[in-house]
């Protein structure tokens, strides 16, 4: 079902939040091992996480659901997008809190749902779905760039990134090369208001 592609992301940077406890700002590291709660050492890793506003429209928010949220990812190319629409001096992808820093794949935040990112020894990643902005990390930037972390939900959409699990545990470095490998294309269509059409 899964289809490999010539179309490779290399490992740009890699960044862990220790403790969300401390704030949302992500720390660099050289490269980092994933097992089957996400990133090792990760704050928003594990098997289970309490729903947030990303899904308040299916669960009361705390519900213990499912983390297919254990790793974020963004890309050099979207982070220079993001970074020209608010006309800022910089945009560094630690205030963003993000966990891997991408080059290689345009319009990385348009990647399928089941995409995979699968490194030089084995290791995993599947794409859950697009990160949407939020004003978290609009108070990061505005702490370092007085005046501009305001611009960031307006100039970040569609283009913060998306957050990913992890299928198969392994270890990830700066200047790794992990393959795309695609879903099939979907087929589904949302039926009419008022129909009682499947979808298909």
């Amino acid at each position: 079902m899964l289809t490999p592609t010539g179309l490779h992301a290399k490992v740009h940077g890699l960044l862990i939040d220790p403790d969300r406890a401390t704030g949302l700002e992500s720390e660099p590291r050289t490269a980092v091992d994933l097992d089957w709660t996400g990133i090792v050492g990760e704050a928003h890793g594990g098997l289970t996480r309490p729903a947030c506003s990303r899904v308040a429209g299916q669960y009361p928010r705390g519900t213990e659901i499912r983390n297919v949220r254990q790793v974020t990812a963004v890309s050099v190319e979207q982070l220079e997008q993001i970074r020209a629409a608010m006309d800022a001096p910089e945009l560094r992808p630690e205030w963003l809190g993000a966990n891997l820093v991408l080059e290689g794949i345009e319009d990385l935040s348009a990647l399928p749902p089941s995409s995979r990112l699968i490194g030089p020894d084995g290791a995993a990643l599947v794409v859950d779905m697009e990160n949407a902005p939020c004003r978290l990390p609009a108070k990061v930037i505005e702490r370092h760039l007085p005046g501009i972390g305001e611009r960031f939900p307006k100039a970040a959409l569609g283009r913060r990134g998306v957050t990913l699990w992890v299928e198969r545990p392994g270890r990830i470095g700066v200047g790794d090369a992990l393959r795309l490998h695609l879903p099939p294309p979907v087929r589904w269509h949302a039926p009419a208001p008022g129909s009682t059409g499947t979808g298909r």
